[in-house]
């Protein structure tokens, strides 16, 4: 079960911040949303295993949506795509979070090819990071902690996909047992 830190969450109370300047602060949790749009069924869970050994996760349904960048004149392959709730085992900065997603995508084959080279992409995994939980504080009031959720707000507003996603797992995050 994952922590219930995600219960009741209302997005548009978040603070977002550019990635650029939470670079080295301490991350306790992550959201995430993963695709494929080539192998999805051989890159998903094999990129699940590797963030599993980074905390407790708890996995949004997987979903297949049609490239957005698709047309009639150049069609796509669809996309896979999942969210993914890690509670770190250990606390890492963004930039290590970010640097061992790269790592990951890499794992997968990712090749990062400019548009010009190739006007289908195979994209084997894409690993986005949507939000960052800090740390804790105390209310002192209520000693109730309050967690520090913060958007990514390059990635904001979210896609559908990714809202979808999120909302699943804040449901999942408030059910009892």
């Amino acid at each position: 079960m994952m922590h219930k830190n995600l219960a009741g969450l209302n997005l548009s109370t978040f603070t977002r911040c550019a990635p650029e300047q939470l670079q080295t602060q301490s991350v306790i949790a992550v959201l995430l949303a993963l695709g494929s749009n080539y192998q999805a069924e051989h890159y998903l869970p094999r990129v699940r295993e590797a963030l599993a050994a980074l905390g407790e996760i708890q996995l949004s349904t997987a979903f297949q949506n049609p490239d957005f960048t698709s047309t009639k004149a150049q069609p796509k392959p669809d996309y896979t795509n999942q969210c993914v709730h890690i509670s770190l085992t250990s606390p890492m900065t963004l930039q290590q979070l970010q640097q061992t997603f790269k790592q990951f995508e890499c794992d997968c084959n990712r090749q990062r090819l400019t548009e010009a080279q190739t006007p289908i992409k195979k994209v084997t995994m894409d690993i986005d990071i949507l939000l960052i939980q800090t740390a804790f504080n105390e209310n002192s009031l209520s000693k109730k902690k309050l967690s520090n959720w913060i958007i990514m707000a390059d990635r904001y507003p979210f896609k559908a996909h990714e809202r979808t996603g999120i909302e699943e797992l804040i449901l999942k995050g408030s059910l009892k047992g």
